[in-house]
């Protein structure tokens, strides 16, 4: 469903007074959102992170609709002792970009709101392969691109085209993280210098070692490489947790508590080693809210914040849980349909 459709249903279902209903149904006490980049201007990045309009708008919606905007530990401790007084909303920010800093924290701080960030040791040490850079500096500084990888080539003249084969090719990486070095070759052709734009849009030590003093700020642990675990050998996955925490308490002589897993590529055996490294929580890119239920401290879900397909409307909804009503909505179906045809099946081996 494209956001225009999306903000259409969305808008629907807010006008007709049913927010109140899903929020009672399908909303947790709990929610982490997830941001990345907070971008004063977005179009220049291609919609590639979130709007300050957006993150201005998502902060004053939670504190008028009575979240209360709190630390991880804080949220896990009152949904442990079964705390409904209110419902909570914790700030996480993924990679370490410059922009959570000078946007998102003078934010942050008019809110009173504490927040979490995530960071990688190869983006404080400039060597993080952040090919999501690249690629968007490849797509927004020329209107024709060729892929080798892909064996494609686009001409996109426009802001619109732009998106579109970026996304294209985003996805495409997505499916497979290992493509993600067959990308290097192309960007030495256009003299990209992943380096350079890791400088450019990721703090450096002194900057992170300033931030980790700010009271509302919490630095937690993403991995030495931003490795996709699932992806790597148990050996590599278990030195890419235990290293990135080290780093990260040895330059900032505080404790390092809770991991973000890259890409949100885990299963059981991520959530085994980063309980193993000494990490108290872990979380995912799983969209979902935080419930009463017992919780799985290394798998939470979040819910993520992006321009390219977040707006005020879609984010008050999925925040009232009408995603998630949908996602269950669509899982009883399926379910349904697998047990008719099983069935159906059945059924024909018996006249068979």
């Amino acid at each position: 469903m494209n956001r225009q459709l999306k903000d259409l249903v969305f808008h629907t279902i807010g006008s007709a007074g049913f927010f109140p209903v899903f929020r009672r149904v399908f909303a947790g006490r709990a929610a982490i959102v997830m941001f990345h980049e907070i971008q004063r201007d977005c179009r220049p990045e291609l919609m590639t992170g979130t709007s300050v309009e957006l993150f201005e708008y998502s902060l004053s919606w939670l504190q008028q609709e009575g979240w209360a905007i709190v630390s991880l530990e804080e949220c896990l401790e009152r949904l442990a002792r079964n705390d409904q007084s209110r419902r909570y909303a914790v700030l996480t920010f993924d990679d370490g970009y410059r922009d959570n800093v000078s946007v998102a924290l003078p934010i942050l701080e008019r809110n009173n709101a504490p927040f979490m960030m995530y960071v990688p040791t190869a983006a404080l040490t400039r060597t993080m392969q952040s090919w999501w850079l690249g690629l968007r500096e490849l797509f927004r500084s020329r209107d024709d691109i060729t892929i080798d990888a892909m064996g494609i080539r686009f001409h996109c003249p426009d802001f619109e085209s732009k998106r579109f084969a970026l996304t294209r090719v985003d996805q495409w990486v997505h499916q497979d993280y290992r493509r993600a070095e067959m990308l290097a070759p192309t960007f030495n052709k256009a003299g990209i210098s992943i380096s350079t734009l890791n400088n450019q849009y990721f703090l450096d030590e002194g900057e992170l070692q300033e931030l980790s003093r700010h009271p509302l700020a919490s630095i937690g642990g993403h991995t030495t490489s931003h490795a996709a675990l699932a992806t790597i050998d148990a050996t590599l996955a278990r030195a890419e947790l235990a290293d990135n925490r080290n780093y990260l308490e040895n330059l900032l002589q505080l404790p390092v508590r809770h991991h973000a897993y890259p890409y949100g590529a885990c299963g059981v055996r991520e959530e085994h080693l980063a309980k193993e490294a000494g990490y108290l929580t872990a979380v995912t890119t799983r969209h979902g809210q935080l419930g009463n239920d017992r919780l799985n401290q290394f798998a939470l879900p979040r819910i993520g914040v992006s321009s390219a397909f977040d707006s005020e409307i879609s984010f008050a909804a999925r925040m009232n849980g009408v995603q998630l009503a949908a996602q269950t909505l669509l899982a009883r179906r399926s379910h349904r349909q697998a047990l008719g045809s099983d069935a159906s099946g059945l059924g024909r081996a018996t006249v068979s």
